[in-house]
């Protein structure tokens, strides 16, 4: 099922269990991969060790296996992709691109003003002047003053002005621990992906993404962002607001409720949960799935 060239992912983070929000984002993910002709991978995202959950990882492979989810290849994990990141960083840092940034949290936040995705940092290490001895700075990535947009597979277009809305970004943190925008980037490329479904938690993060890769020289990957599945709040459900872990004794209902989210019409009765996922495949269509946020209770 390879021969189309498609490669596309799902990536979980460790830090919890699966859950409802995860399972939409694997069968949008897998579903499109799959309709395509393409391979589907898997990437334990586990650069963060102090977040993660000790079993998570081989809980999630389990979960992923109970619903019928098979991918191709070995399971990549970031934390044995060490030599990577650096090996970009470094390239970064030859071409001038990053700098050392030698300011503590508390610090730059009291004199940064709000952007589309937290605080703007101010540039006050990009200018020199500001080392500290016996301070392991963090990396940042000097960004551009100029407009870096997409065209997204359900959003339509969007944009940013990194300068203005996001202002120089972290690739490496002062605790030593990877930034997630360098390793995505850097793994995405080495592992030849050029189709990402995911959430549009990770629409903000796009831009910063497509400048990282300009920089390194990589190939622009296509994107489609899922609409997010929020509490009656307008929180997403996450393992922030408690969305509690996929029911294994639920499957199917499950799965049918995704689907139907996704904009899929109702499945027949199959005998397994493998049959509903290829029945979605052989009916995935992109353009039914909703643009919006999908307010639900989590079942």
């Amino acid at each position: 099922m390879s021969g189309s060239g498609y490669i596309g992912r799902f990536a979980p983070s460790p830090t919890g269990r699966l859950h409802i929000g995860s399972l939409l984002a694997a069968l949008a993910s897998y579903a499109d991969a799959r309709a395509h002709g393409g391979r589907w991978l898997l990437r334990m995202e586990d650069l963060d060790p102090p977040r993660e959950m000790p079993g998570a990882a081989d809980d999630i492979l389990h979960t992923l296996e109970a619903f019928g989810f098979a991918w191709d290849g070995e399971v990549v994990y970031q934390s044995r992709r060490h030599h990577l990141y650096r090996a970009a960083l470094d390239e970064l840092i030859a071409g001038q691109s990053a700098y050392p940034c030698f300011c503590s949290r508390k610090a730059w936040h009291e004199r940064a003003r709000q952007g589309v995705d937290g605080f703007v940092y101010d540039g006050l290490c990009a200018r020199g002047g500001n080392e500290k001895a016996g301070i392991m700075p963090a990396w940042r990535l000097r960004v551009p003053n100029e407009i870096i947009g997409f065209d997204d597979r359900i959003v339509g277009r969007y944009q940013q002005n990194l300068a203005r809305d996001i202002g120089d970004f972290v690739l490496l943190r002062a605790d030593g621990f990877w930034a997630y925008q360098l390793a995505v980037v850097v793994d995405d490329a080495e592992q030849g992906v050029n189709h990402i479904v995911r959430g549009q938690d990770l629409l903000v993060s796009t831009p910063r993404q497509l400048y990282l890769q300009r920089c390194l020289g990589y190939v622009q990957p296509s994107y489609a962002h899922l609409p997010l599945l929020v509490n009656r709040q307008g929180q997403k459900w996450s393992k922030q607001t408690l969305a509690p872990a996929l029911d294994l004794s639920v499957r199917e209902q499950l799965l049918r409720q995704v689907i139907g989210w996704l904009g899929l019409p109702d499945a027949p009765q199959v005998g397994k949960p493998q049959d509903l996922l290829d029945w979605a495949v052989g009916n995935w269509r992109l353009e039914r799935v909703p643009k919006n946020e999908i307010v639900t209770e989590p079942g």
